[in-house]
């Protein structure tokens, strides 16, 4: 049975900083500082303070110019999943796995699916019984006062995904975006209206017009062999706040 996307290795030491957005620097616990690549192109408010703990992996690949990569942090005993390839990673086996209740049922699941000239969205799910289920897939880390908040910058790029999503379940399609909180102090999701307000008002328009929101939280077992992150609770939406 499925357990949960599986961590690679983990090295342990604090952040020192992060800068040029994919670069963090990290001071191991024997007191060797590298340069780990930040696997995450947001902001991070919140997510990026110096002196927190910190996990990186070394990669094997001879060719990369950096063999550490940020895996985790902990910023107030919280557990934060800074890898924005892991949630696409991890919804995809639950969704194989029929561990998601709202995307059981489908015999076939595809990755990165073109759905107009300019557009791909993350997952394409089918079944010959019902209508194809597009799913559009958004890591969020940012939690303020236990309210996960997306997105942390102005996103051009989500606004665009949320059209799509409203112009496909226009069509009859089934319509999803799917929030991961790859953090475990959350209690309830709202856009960040304050930061992207058109990206929340389109949000909250496409809840009207047939876009099914998924919000879950992920739960963190670093004494597993290998570590591991797998989805959690579902947490509720709250209007624009």
């Amino acid at each position: 049975m499925y357990q949960g996307y599986e961590l690679p290795p983990l090295i342990k030491g604090k952040l020192l900083k992060r800068y040029k957005r994919f670069l963090a620097d990290i001071e191991l616990e024997n007191g060797e500082k590298v340069t780990a690549h930040c696997p995450n192109s947001g902001s991070m408010k919140g997510c990026a303070q110096p002196g927190a703990e910190a996990w990186i992996s070394q990669s094997t690949n001879p060719k990369r110019k950096l063999k550490y990569t940020w895996e985790l942090t902990r910023i107030n005993g919280t557990l934060i999943g800074i890898n924005t390839l892991v949630p696409n990673r991890l919804i995809k086996a639950s969704v194989e796995n029929n561990l998601i209740p709202e995307l059981s049922g489908y015999s076939q699941v595809k990755s990165e699916v073109k759905t107009s000239a300019h557009t791909r969205l993350d997952l394409m799910l089918e079944d010959n019984n019902k209508p194809p289920c597009f799913v559009e897939i958004k890591n969020c880390t940012l939690v303020e006062n236990g309210i996960a908040r997306f997105p942390d910058a102005v996103t051009t790029r989500g606004q665009k995904h949320i059209q799509e999503l409203v112009a496909l379940a226009a069509k009859g399609h089934r319509a999803v975006l799917f929030f991961l909180v790859q953090r475990t102090d959350a209690h309830r999701f709202t856009p960040a209206a304050d930061i992207d307000p058109e990206y929340a008002e389109k949000l909250m328009q496409a809840r009207l017009k047939g876009v099914e929101i998924i919000i879950r939280d992920v739960a963190f077992d670093l004494d597993a062999d290998p570590a591991r992150i797998r989805l959690d609770r579902s947490l509720g939406l709250l209007d624009i706040i």
